[in-house]
C-alpha cells in the first residue's frame, strides 16, 4: 500500500454555514458514513497560507514575535498570511509576505513542505517555502498595523530553533514544521532537492 495522502469526498446530504467572519466562515457539513449513518460536522473554512523560512548565509533564520489573542501568548513564528485573492500564485504571496512582515527579499526560492494545520476542524492549507539569498528589500518600508505593529523581528541559528522546538519552547504551528522539515532536509537529498517554488499544489490550485 502506498503512505500517500489521498483525494476523497463522501456525501454531503446537508450544508449550511452559521457564521460568516472577515477572512473565514464556519461550515455545517451532514456527512453519510461508510455505514450509511449520517453525522455533523462543524468546520472553519479557511482561505490557505503561506508561510517563508528565510534562511540566511550564516544559517539563521528570520523570526518574528507576534501577540495572537485565541492562545493569549506571544509567539515566534516565521513570516506569514493569507492567500487573500482566489487562485493567487502562492509564491507570489510568499514574496509578498517576506516584504511586508521583514522588509527582506530573497534570490532562491523552493517548496519546503505542504501542510493542513488542523484537519480536524479546519480545511486550511499551508505552503512553506525555503527563501535562501537574502537581502534589504528596496523602497519604503511596508505600514504596519494592529497585531504587527508591536511586532518584533531577530534572526536565530537553525541549531537553537531545533532546540526550543524539541524543549516545548516554541509551539507556532508553521514555524515547528518549517524547522524540522528544513533539518530532514538537510539531512537528506540536500535543499536542492526540495521541490521548486512554482509545484502543483492540488489543496490550492494556482496559474502559474
Amino acid at each position: 500500500m502506498a503512505i500517500k495522502d489521498t483525494p476523497e469526498e463522501w456525501t454531503v446530504t446537508a450544508t449550511t454555514t452559521p457564521f460568516t467572519g472577515n477572512k473565514t466562515s464556519v461550515r455545517t457539513d451532514t456527512v453519510v458514513m461508510p455505514d450509511g449513518s449520517t453525522v455533523t460536522r462543524d468546520y472553519q473554512v479557511h482561505p490557505g497560507s503561506v508561510a517563508v523560512l528565510a534562511l540566511d548565509d550564516e544559517g539563521r533564520v528570520l523570526v518574528l514575535r507576534q501577540y495572537r489573542h485565541p492562545v493569549r501568548q506571544k509567539l515566534w513564528e516565521i513570516p506569514a498570511g493569507l492567500l487573500d485573492i482566489p487562485g493567487e500564485n502562492p509564491l507570489h504571496a510568499a514574496q509578498r509576505e517576506l516584504y511586508e512582515e521583514a522588509h527582506v527579499k530573497a534570490a532562491d526560492w523552493r517548496v519546503l513542505t505542504d501542510v493542513y494545520t488542523t484537519p480536524g476542524g479546519c480545511d486550511e492549507a499551508v505552503r512553506i517555502f525555503l527563501a535562501r539569498g537574502l537581502s534589504e528589500a528596496e523602497g519604503e518600508r511596508f505600514e504596519v498595523s494592529e497585531e504587527e505593529a508591536d511586532m518584533e523581528l531577530a534572526r536565530v541559528p537553525h541549531d537553537e530553533l531545533v532546540r526550543l522546538v524539541l524543549a516545548g519552547e516554541l509551539h507556532n504551528n508553521c514555524l515547528v514544521v518549517g524547522v524540522l522539515a528544513l533539518t530532514a532536509a538537510q539531512g537528506g537529498e540536500g535543499l536542492d532537492a526540495l521541490r521548486p517554488a512554482g509545484a502543483p499544489w492540488p489543496a490550492r490550485p494556482f496559474e502559474a
